[in-house]
């Protein structure tokens, strides 16, 4: 016991700030966290959506988020697997923009400050990221290849440039995509929404419609991730009908003998040939009212408006005359803007004829077959959608066809910051690609960035930028002076990743194929539709040109969860936002890192409450401490033994599907063990848990580690084993019953015969208190109870 004593003496108190400071230093000056990106034998990429780097800073969400995919990859790393984690920063977009605006500063001089100061954070949160190959998207070298992305997409025939009706906020100056624009507002200022033709730039990301669908079935995502995505998609299988001149998509062919009117959006070109001279003042009215509705309110709305054109078709089933209506609730962006409109079997036609007191004819009965349908009248709706569309098609009147609610990705943004999208307009060549030789397209820097109601980028304004010479046949041209979709930015920047520094191409085709598709990716569930869709869009299209060997980009994907603090949603207006530089300042790094993941289930989030992480400090004290103290002499004590095992084999369960919280609940209750009645532990039952501890400290973890005599870093050791043999207990706690009341439990071997167990209830004085006279009956049920009766 001497040497515990002399132990105690040289180790000093537990000091996180000092711990956490020396490793950050050694782990920078060995290169501990960088990988072997060439060499590595077993790659592992382990992958977590990149910031936008605010003005604010880290807030507990982000730490949240890297710190679940920091605790995995560590993880793997002790597996003997060569773990490469990267971050960068997706600076790009109009909240830079409209930040710098607001404060009057540059975005070119903001967002350097402010990834400096993420970067500060992000290494005082103990992260293994191999910061040699970091990226911003608005560094040139980067946005060269977004640009360069751009073309190959256009190499394919899968860009193109319309008029387009698109959401317009009027205060921030620029398109908002559909989810931007919530109950006819800008989610961002709270302006209300109006509607805009604009030329934009699009890509076809709809062709691969079918293609995306199908994948989700072999994804080992989140269901709720990949739920997310085929909703998007909205696969529908319908058919095409031409009422007369006028052609109609519909999934539901059974009913079509109940449409009574047809409705056409105001959009949609056949509406002036099928307006009359009497309805054509009422009808232009109308659509010009319309033209100024976004599109998000035209989908949601409950009051239904429209105008009659005053002209009839001929409904092809019936062969009746039914009138044609224009109606904003139709939308020309899906399906063919026409509908037959059934009232009888679709609330919102219901609603419309309703309001414009237009027949009503029910068509299919509450039995799911068909009523006053002519020949097809008694078939089940499945049946009759088929027939009716064949007997359809027969005349020339139907086609079969599969829709999707998934549109083309518009990619256009009127503003300034982003990457300009490498195009040239010649009026003798047309539409001309920026020469690859010639990228990037460098974002020009100018002060007066703020863009106004032109709905033209304030690129535009700078001709010593916008006009230069056509790359085909040297003559004045001009420029694109749209700059590209965020979105695009993030659509491809893991494939960089791994090759940044190499400045000849956007990703070594050698170091792809080593280190890609993405191993394991973690990020928020916001992004479970848009980021993740275009990502995979963008990949499969490079795979069909033959640059990448995958289609999917991802192998593995979890989506976190949220944080909230002491019961509510976190805020600046309610003052309740948890800085983690301060928490780090007072607690460390370490316990912020295990208290985080303490919270709750890593995909569900959690509550922060601030006495809670004392708990997880005294945790991390308590191992400092035993560590300290352990003895090398003795043999193990066999209970804490068989904890040991039982907690290595709970924790190489928990973190591979990120069950942290009860991996960290594992490791309490195993100290609790280790500790009990104040033993002294042995080193052979704490050097152990140093490594179950170090995915989430591991500052502490390292230091520990070195304490016991360990030159390399404890994310170079290999993770514990467990022995099988002693998971099972070979005594258990039998529950005693007297006149059948429960009156105690009795620690006996798992073989206990009912004379020993009796024996031992007996020579328990807490329970034999309770038997004043001989047993009369006893049952042993073995492993579970012993029962007296007297």
């Amino acid at each position: 016991m001497e040497s515990v004593d002399r132990q105690s003496e040289t180790v000093p108190p537990y000091d996180p700030a000092a711990i956490e400071a020396k490793w950050r230093a050694r782990w920078a000056e060995r290169g501990t966290n960088v990988a072997n990106i060439r060499g590595a034998e077993r790659p592992y990429y382990a992958l977590m959506m990149f910031p936008y780097p605010s003005a604010e800073g880290l807030h507990v969400g982000n730490m949240f988020a890297f710190t679940g995919n920091d605790i995995f990859a560590r993880y793997q790393r002790m597996q003997g697997l060569d773990v490469f984690e990267p971050l960068g920063y997706d600076a790009f977009g109009i909240h830079s923009e409209n930040y710098a605006l607001k404060v009057g500063v540059h975005p070119a001089e903001m967002i350097p400050r402010n990834i400096a100061n993420f970067r500060r954070q992000l290494e005082n949160g103990g992260l293994m990221v191999d910061w040699t190959r970091s990226l911003s998207t608005t560094d040139p070298e980067y946005y060269r290849w977004t640009q360069w992305v751009f073309l190959q997409l256009y190499k394919q025939g899968l860009v193109y440039r319309k008029a387009a009706a698109v959401n317009w906020c009027p205060t921030d100056k620029t398109v908002l995509a559909n989810e931007q624009v919530i109950a006819g507002e800008c989610e961002r200022c709270g302006s209300k929404v109006e509607q805009r033709f604009l030329e934009q730039w699009f890509f076809a990301i709809s062709r691969y419609a079918d293609r995306l669908l199908a994948n989700l079935d072999h994804l080992d995502w989140s269901e709720t991730t990949k739920t997310a995505q085929r909703n998007w998609i909205g696969k529908s299988e319908g058919a095409e009908i031409w009422f007369d001149g006028i052609k109609v998509f519909t999934t539901r062919p059974d009913t079509i003998f109940g449409a009574t009117y047809v409705v056409l959006a105001p959009e949609h070109p056949l509406v002036d040939a099928h307006t009359t001279d009497a309805q054509r003042a009422a009808v232009d009215e109308y659509r010009e009212r319309a033209s100024r509705r976004d599109l998000v309110s035209r989908k949601t709305t409950r009051d239904k408006t429209g105008v009659a054109t005053g002209s009839t078709v001929t409904n092809p089933a019936t062969g009746e005359q039914i009138p044609v209506w224009v109606s904003d609730y139709v939308l020309m962006e899906y399906g063919t803007g026409a509908i037959m409109a059934v009232p009888a079997h679709d609330e919102r036609d219901l609603e419309f004829a309703h309001g414009f007191e237009l027949p009503v004819k029910k068509v299919v009965h509450e039995d799911e077959t068909l009523i006053d349908s002519g020949e097809f009248n008694g078939m089940t709706v499945h049946a009759a959608k088929h027939a009716i569309v064949k007997s359809l098609e027969a005349k020339g009147k139907a086609t079969p066809v599969t829709n999707y609610r998934l549109h083309d990705w518009c990619i256009s943004r009127q503003r300034y910051w982003g990457p300009p999208i490498p195009i040239i307009y010649c009026d003798d060549c047309g539409v001309v690609p920026v020469p690859e030789k010639d990228l990037p397209v460098l974002l020009p820097m100018i002060d007066d960035f703020k863009p106004d109601d032109s709905g033209i980028s304030p690129l535009a304004r700078h001709d010593e930028w916008y006009r230069v010479p056509c790359p085909t046949c040297g003559k004045a041209a001009r420029r694109e002076t749209d700059v590209s979709d965020t979105f695009l930015d993030s659509a491809w920047y893991f494939l960089r990743y791994p090759s940044v520094g190499d400045d000849s191409q956007p990703f070594d085709p050698a170091i792809t194929r080593k280190w890609l598709p993405v191993d394991s990716y973690i990020g928020g569930n916001e992004h479970a539709v848009l980021h993740l869709l275009y990502s995979r869009f963008v990949t499969m299209v490079l795979h069909d040109a033959g640059l990448l060997d995958f289609e999917e980009p991802f192998t593995k994907f979890r989506a976190h969860g949220l944080i909230i603090r002491e019961g509510a949603k976190m805020s600046k207006s309610k003052g309740n936002v948890v800085n983690p530089d301060e928490y780090i300042d007072t607690w460390g790094a370490d316990a912020f890192r295990t208290y985080l993941m303490f919270l709750g289930p890593f995909e569900e989030g959690g509550d922060f409450r601030d006495k809670g992480i004392s708990g997880v400090r005294r945790f991390l004290d308590r191992l400092w401490v035993s560590v300290r103290d352990c003895d090398t002499d003795g043999t193990l004590d066999p209970e804490v033994e068989r904890k040991l095992h039982a907690t290595i084999k709970k924790l190489g369960e928990d973190i591979p599907r990120l069950s942290y919280n009860t991996a960290v609940a594992a490791m309490m209750e195993y100290m609790n063990v280790l500790r009990k009645s104040d033993r002294v532990p042995r080193r052979a039952e704490v050097e152990p848990l140093v490594q179950l501890v170090a995915p989430f400290a591991p500052h502490l973890a390292e230091e520990l580690w070195e304490q016991l005599g360990q030159d390399a870093s404890v994310f170079d050791s290999r993770w514990p084993k467990f022995d099988p043999s002693l998971l099972v207990d070979d005594e258990i706690d039998l529950v005693v019953q007297v006149n059948g009341k429960v009156r105690g439990k009795i620690r006996v071997p798992r073989d206990v015969t009912q004379d020993e167990a009796l024996s031992r209830a007996m020579g328990d004085v807490g329970i034999a208190k309770f038997v004043t006279s001989s047993p009369k009956k006893v049952v042993h049920v073995p492993g579970r109870l012993l029962s007296i009766a007297f």
